[in-house]
């Protein structure tokens, strides 16, 4: 029926309309909208009824030509005539009846009472959208309506038009279950989704639109699967809805972000046309994060869902216009410049904001690796709690993205300083269980050689290097943090499969001790610790290792500087070395210790601490280094005298060392009576003769 065909209605209250010639009489409107196939016998042209009609047309003469109605009259014939029309359009098989109640219904919304006949089609067609009935009355309604929106222009039909479509959208979540394909399908094929709808379907993709006890998760489902559909289907809506998914993709709940980022990562971005808008606001959202800005966009999303729903929050603090989501800030070089993307209100940043910012930009990352460059070209200028979120970031996405080795490498060897703890992650990850590639270990080398300096960067790769690689840099190696150097030597002592560690357990402690202070500029103090490093690897460094190391350490000209500190430790940890220390301390006699101050300090605590089996090696000490000892010592000197007496040393010691002991008198006596021995011996030989 042409819309032409239907006047607005009067403001006499005189029903111009054709509806106005009906009488109020209910009996008569049952009749006239019934569905029994008698019904439509009686419509159809029946020449033996022809007198049966002329009684009929006698009956209806007697009628006025219009009926005078208040306006509560107006509104229950309207009311009547609707519940007619709904009750009876399931069964009717003529399309032009059907298209003619269909106008009836859409005018009859355009001048009724809205609330309740959308309450009253709602709960009528709802029921009936499983089998399709419900959805194809729906959709002639809307589609009558849009038309007189168009043509018309009246802003009330509008309004109506909204309420109606919100108000069946709304019953389609709340009384069908998630799995159910209608909400998706009522919106794609819509005419038109005014803005009230998009920020329900909104609602439904975020979980507060879920109702009491529901699935909260099988809901946003729901809403993300309608969104995709729209974009796919609906070119009008294209923008709006993508502008939904992206403000879900940094919503604030893991469970919605999550859903979302898959359904932008994996299937929005591979579309051509949707790429760089995505790309770009993904860009954006990181720049916020790192310039601690955060998006009203994202602090939107922590008001209350009850407010929202009731309609309590300002439209534009939850509108999802282009304008807001898919340009939330200035461009990524603005960001660069100090410009504040997405319109920062707040200049703190927590851990949860940073994961909500972030997170759909390295999703993107997996697609696209090279987007990893802004990462680590703003690593360093991020707030700790976005440093944290990146970091959280990495393993997946490196492992991710491993068959774009080239692009990765790139990246790697572009590295600014202050981007080595994310450097070393991405390295980490790369190396984790596996030889690192030839490639890889010269690109770390030529960024430690030419950008930075740092040799933390070299722990993962050094399970590569060769002896001849580590040695250069394991000065730098010992002066990192003890935590560092721990996995570091863990490192060299693994090696590769094909070339073996790159330094034994005895060559590390050669090369520890071979390390100078002043020479290599590093405080005494981290080369000690790195000693206690390996001493606390008991399995690793055994005590035959550290005997080798030692006997080797022993014969170096100049001995190393911690010598004796490392010897005195190897008798701690291992007493049952005490005979093989004995005779690295008699060889240090030989070297005269002594003249070497530093060592010759640790060389008597070494002699007082494994006493009495070095009275030997101390009875070897020339006479004023005994003394020195036992000056300093006083314990070893009583010990001393009572060893040598028990022992057959006496006899052997030269009189200046018993002396020191205070066993002169004895030696003299010991000596006279030997002479008075020797000279009775004579004498008795010479009388004889």
């Amino acid at each position: 029926m042409d819309n032409g065909s239907f006047p607005p209605p009067s403001s006499t209250s005189k029903v111009q309309d054709p509806l106005a010639l009906a009488p109020i009489d209910a009996a008569m409107l049952d009749e006239a909208y019934s569905s029994s196939s008698q019904e439509t016998d009686q419509l159809l042209p029946d020449i033996s009824n022809a007198d049966s009609s002329d009684v009929a047309s006698t009956e209806l003469s007697v009628f006025p030509p219009y009926v005078e109605l208040d306006e509560d009259h107006q509104r229950n014939v309207k009311k009547l005539v609707l519940e007619r029309i709904i009750n009876s359009n399931q069964n009717l098989l003529r399309p032009e009846f059907k298209q003619t109640q269909i106008a009836l219904v859409a005018r009859l919304f355009a001048q009724g009472n809205v609330d309740y006949m959308v309450g009253m089609v709602q709960k009528r067609v709802v029921s009936d959208y499983e089998h399709q009935k419900g959805h194809e009355l729906i959709m002639d309604i809307l589609y009558h309506l849009h038309s007189l929106m168009v043509s018309d222009c009246m802003s009330s039909v509008s309004d109506v038009y909204e309420k109606f479509l919100l108000g069946v959208a709304k019953s389609l979540l709340e009384d069908l279950p998630a799995s159910d394909k209608s909400f998706s399908r009522l919106l794609g094929e819509a005419p038109h989704i005014p803005e009230s709808v998009l920020r329900l379907l909104y609602d439904a993709c975020t979980g507060s639109h879920s109702e009491p006890g529901g699935h909260h998760g099988d809901r946003v489902t729901q809403g993300l699967g309608a969104v995709w559909s729209l974009i796919l289907g609906s070119p009008v809506n294209r923008q709006a809805c993508l502008d939904i998914a992206l403000k879900c993709a940094v919503y604030s709940r893991d469970d919605v972000r999550a859903k979302a980022i898959r359904l932008v990562a994996n299937k929005l971005f591979i579309i051509g046309y949707l790429s760089e808008n995505i790309e770009q606001f993904a860009t954006n959202m990181f720049m916020s994060a790192v310039e601690q800005g955060i998006p009203e966009t994202v602090l939107s999303q922590s008001v209350d869902p009850a407010k929202r729903m009731a309609g309590q929050v300002d439209d534009q603090e939850i509108s999802t216009g282009s304008s807001q989501v898919s340009e939330p800030g200035n461009s990524r070089n603005d960001s660069r410049n100090g410009a504040s993307p997405g319109s920062p209100v707040d200049s703190s940043i927590s851990f949860s904001q940073a994961q909500s910012l972030i997170s759909l930009f390295f999703a993107l990352c997996t697609k696209k690796p090279r987007l990893l460059q802004l990462v680590f070209d703003n690593y360093a200028r991020g707030p700790k709690a976005v440093q944290q979120a990146v970091h959280r970031h990495i393993p997946v996405l490196i492992r991710a993205v491993e068959s774009s080795y080239p692009e990765l490498l790139h990246i790697i060897s572009a590295q600014l300083k202050g981007s080595e703890p994310l450097l070393v992650q991405v390295l980490q990850v790369l190396c984790d269980g596996r030889t690192p590639s030839p490639d890889l270990v010269t690109t770390v080398k030529h960024v430690y050689e030419t950008r930075l300096k740092d040799p933390t960067i070299l722990i993962p790769v050094l399970s590569a290097f060769s002896r001849d690689e580590v040695l250069p840099i394991f000065p730098q190696l010992v002066c990192l943090p003890l935590d560092k150097f721990q996995t570091a030597l863990d490192h060299i002592l693994q090696g590769s499969a094909h070339t073996g560690p790159a330094l034994t357990p005895v060559e590390v402690l050669v090369a520890i001790h071979d390390i100078s202070p002043e020479r290599d500029g590093l405080p005494l103090k981290k080369i000690t610790d790195a000693c206690s490093v390996c001493f606390e690897q008991r399995t690793v460094f055994t005590h035959q290792v550290l005997a080798n190391a030692l006997n080797q350490m022993v014969d170096l000209t100049p001995l190393p500087l911690l010598f004796m500190r490392t010897v005195i430790q190897a008798i701690d940890a291992f007493p049952t070395m005490v005979n093989f220390v004995m005779k690295i301390l008699r060889k240090l006699v030989h070297k005269q210790i002594w003249k070497m101050p530093k060592l010759w300090v640790g060389f008597l605590k070494c002699i007082s601490q494994t006493q009495p089996h070095s009275f030997r090696v101390l009875l070897q000490l020339p006479v004023p280094q005994l003394e020195s000892a036992l000056n300093k010592y006083g314990n070893l000197r009583g010990p001393l005298i009572a060893f040598v007496n028990r022992s057959s040393a006496k006899n052997s010691l030269p009189r200046s060392t018993l002396e020191v002991l205070g066993l002169s008198s004895e030696a003299h006596k010991l000596e006279t009576h030997v002479t008075a021995s020797d000279a009775s011996s004579s004498g008795h030989r010479a009388t004889h003769t």
